[in-house]
């Protein structure tokens, strides 16, 4: 069997995607920008590459007919190059988009769902045979709260609408289908978990988790913009992730996507809390 290869590898959801295709026998190689520092299970191919460097994707690629791809920047200026390089190996993407994208709106309500957007479309025209991953609030992205609720019991940010927040090992486990079994060519999975939750909601079941009360404190926009400056976050960044603050609306979106494929219901938030509170405490 072909190697699977895994973008995205040393992160929250492309770590989990790794570890699950290893408990089926699936040979996996890992892209890395520095293999030596990936800190991957031994049985994986850890190989050197850069998705914004497609001259580097070439050996990646090479013994690959399946990738699952991240792509972790804020523009598409250089995924025609990686998809090209990518449909010359493989056959098979699966792409982990996010939920918020709206196929009748253009332009989209921010940037982040604006990136996906343009990326899917890119993907699409590439000649690959693909499968979307549209998934909700990732469950991982709490672990930026944990500093704060260590040493505060306080998350002070910017608010942003409540969604239904998904366990990144439940994507995980609908990408390792998509990547090994046939019938999801061409398909677009919507996937959430099973309650919708605001950040001040998260943030409580994280305090009951740790036994330790915690709250969420809402942070005027402009004033999140100044901090998360001069903390050193690109202004680009920034600025993506104050819009879906200020513009993503309200979604009450909730699936069954992950039971239907996986056989198993989507984990709580509250599981999730359980399973990473030493991170908290």
């Amino acid at each position: 069997m072909s190697e699977i290869l895994v973008t995205g590898a040393t992160g929250n959801v492309g770590r989990e995607v790794v570890g699950q295709l290893l408990t089926t026998g699936t040979a996996v190689r890992a892209l890395a920008r520095d293999p030596e520092t990936a800190g991957l299970p031994k049985r994986v191919k850890v190989v050197r590459g850069d998705l914004s460097e497609s001259d580097t994707l070439e050996a990646a690629l090479a013994g690959s007919d399946t990738v699952f791809l991240i792509w972790p920047f804020l523009t598409t200026k250089d995924a025609p190059a990686a998809l090209e390089a990518i449909a010359r190996h493989a056959r098979r993407v699966v792409y982990l988009s996010s939920s918020g994208v709206n196929e009748d709106a253009e332009p989209q309500t921010d940037p982040i769902n604006q990136l996906h957007a343009d990326m899917e479309r890119l993907i699409e025209k590439s000649g690959l045979e693909w499968t979307i991953l549209r998934a909700n609030t990732i469950a991982s992205n709490a672990r930026g709260w944990a500093e704060q609720i260590r040493t505060t019991h306080v998350v002070r940010g910017p608010d942003i609408a409540a969604t239904a927040v998904i366990h990144e090992g439940d994507i995980a486990a609908v990408a390792v289908r998509a990547l090994i079994d046939d019938g999801h060519a061409g398909v677009k999975h919507v996937l959430t978990g099973p309650q919708v939750l605001s950040r001040a909601e998260q943030v409580q079941v994280i305090g009951e988790g740790i036994g330790r009360p915690a709250r969420f404190e809402r942070v005027p926009v402009q004033v999140a913009r100044q901090q998360m400056l001069a903390d050193g976050r690109p202004l680009a960044l920034v600025e993506a992730l104050l819009a879906s603050a200020e513009t993503r609306g309200e979604s009450d979106l909730i699936t069954c996507t992950v039971e239907e494929i996986t056989g198993a219901p989507a984990r709580t938030f509250r599981s999730w809390v359980e399973e990473h509170a030493d991170e908290f405490r």
